[in-house]
């Protein structure tokens, strides 16, 4: 079965779906090559305006599968995220998360980097690296971009899931509504946007991206070695097998 599922509703609207329920959607090398080149073809079609990204099952996406990163390449792993990450933020097309149950690291990245997400309610959001010995620095570009300094620092250093509605009061979302009515405000959103001319929503979104001091590909290059600096470190080691085997981390004293 195909990690994630690509939906035409209409010539100019596309439906992307991250397709791995049983895992709630965690985040492997495959299901981020496979969302990338969904993206980018969708982005080659002329036709094209609007992507809908959500997930499949009880959750958006609970961020990178673990299992799986414990035993692959961490440059592989990262790189990929990265990847994945510039594919949505760079694409000329508008994108609409629809996030529900769980975005949680490498999940509420994704989230973070397309332009509208729509939240349903209870939804669970967060940034938890630190916990498992990592650094949330890829999506650290776009958190900087969306949220108040005070704000970041407590998702990122207390590192505490937040429910929608919170999210909603910080910026990192744009709507919070009942789970049975994400697709209709999707919808909504994207009816608002075909409203406008195809080249001056492109030129809008390019300028947003030129006005800031550094550009997203910039900053996740810097972020990147941030990133496998601690993906490598002891203890990120021990944070994810913490993790796998479902115990609390043993954290030793810093290194000076």
């Amino acid at each position: 079965m195909p990690v994630v599922l690509v939906e035409k509703q209409t010539p100019q609207i596309s439906t992307v779906t991250l397709n791995r329920p049983e895992r709630r959607n965690a985040l492997t090398i495959e299901l981020m090559s496979e969302l990338t080149g969904a993206i980018e073809k969708a982005g080659t079609d002329p036709d094209q305006r609007i992507l809908i990204l959500r997930g499949a099952g009880k959750a958006f996406c609970t961020g990178l599968d673990l299992q799986e990163a414990a035993k692959h390449d961490p440059h592989a792993t990262a790189e990929m995220v990265a990847r994945t990450l510039l594919a949505l933020a760079e694409t000329r097309l508008v994108t609409i998360a629809m996030v529900h149950g769980a975005a949680v690291a490498g999940g509420a990245g994704i989230m973070s980097a397309c332009d509208f997400v729509i939240a349903a309610e209870h939804t669970k959001i967060g940034y938890p690296e630190v916990r498992r010995g990592l650094v949330a620095g890829l999506v650290m570009t776009f958190l900087r971009r969306q949220l108040r300094e005070r704000d970041l620092r407590e998702l990122l250093l207390a590192s505490e899931l937040i429910d929608s509605r919170r999210a909603q009061e910080i910026g990192l979302v744009n709507r919070v509504v009942p789970a049975n009515e994400l697709e209709t405000e999707a919808q909504k959103i994207a009816a608002s946007v075909l409203q406008g001319a195809p080249g001056a929503i492109n030129n809008s979104k390019r300028l947003i991206e030129e006005l800031w001091s550094t550009p997203v590909r910039k900053d996740i290059e810097v972020a990147l070695r941030h990133h496998m600096e601690a993906r490598e470190s002891a203890e990120a080691k021990e944070g994810i097998a913490a993790f796998n085997e479902k115990r609390p981390p043993k954290w030793t004293q810093m290194p000076s």
